[in-house]
């Protein structure tokens, strides 16, 4: 932190993150629709004795939520979770990336990087991802293929905000 930044100037995010990170289902994750299925998501997969979590946060933000899950899901006994935060903003995934690199845990992997969301699902769709996150259901506004490339790009898809999750569909 540089000295003109204190804690009253620091970005939101970074804020955010802070309080966050301090224990996972926090008021700023718990703030967040998809917390309780991001956790039950992730209590399922351990009870079926899965010790490696790939999550992808389409539109992370400052990562706060990916942040956050990677940590609860360390917290669980997962002992190797791939992490991986795309948004449009270079900012953002700025303070995302400073925010991952605070946390010093071999036993997690965060990439976060600027990305359109659908090409970077479409990549998803090789090796899908366990769960991804992601913040419009609705069919108005999306780019033309995101409800596709985000179907395809992981096993479990936690929305918002419309409430619910829905599972891709076995090919």
């Amino acid at each position: 932190m540089t000295p003109e930044m204190t804690v009253g100037t620091m970005p939101t995010c970074i804020r955010a993150y802070r309080r966050a990170s301090q224990a996972p289902g926090c008021r700023t994750v718990r703030a967040d629709r998809r917390w309780p299925q991001i956790a039950a998501a992730l209590g399922e997969l351990r009870g079926r004795g899965r010790h490696a979590v790939r999550i992808v946060d389409a539109q992370c933000a400052c990562g706060t939520l990916l942040i956050v899950a990677a940590r609860h899901a360390h917290a669980m006994g997962f002992t190797g979770i791939e992490a991986r935060g795309i948004d449009h903003s270079p900012a953002r995934i700025g303070r995302a990336r400073a925010a991952a690199n605070r946390l010093r845990d071999p036993a997690i992997g965060f990439r976060f990087e600027v990305a359109d969301t659908v090409e970077a699902l479409a990549e998803e769709a090789d090796f899908p991802a366990d769960i991804v996150l992601w913040h419009d259901q609705s069919s108005g506004g999306l780019q033309a293929g995101t409800r596709e490339a985000v179907t395809a790009a992981g096993d479990l898809i936690i929305g918002d905000p419309a409430p619910g999750t829905f599972v891709k569909a076995a090919a």
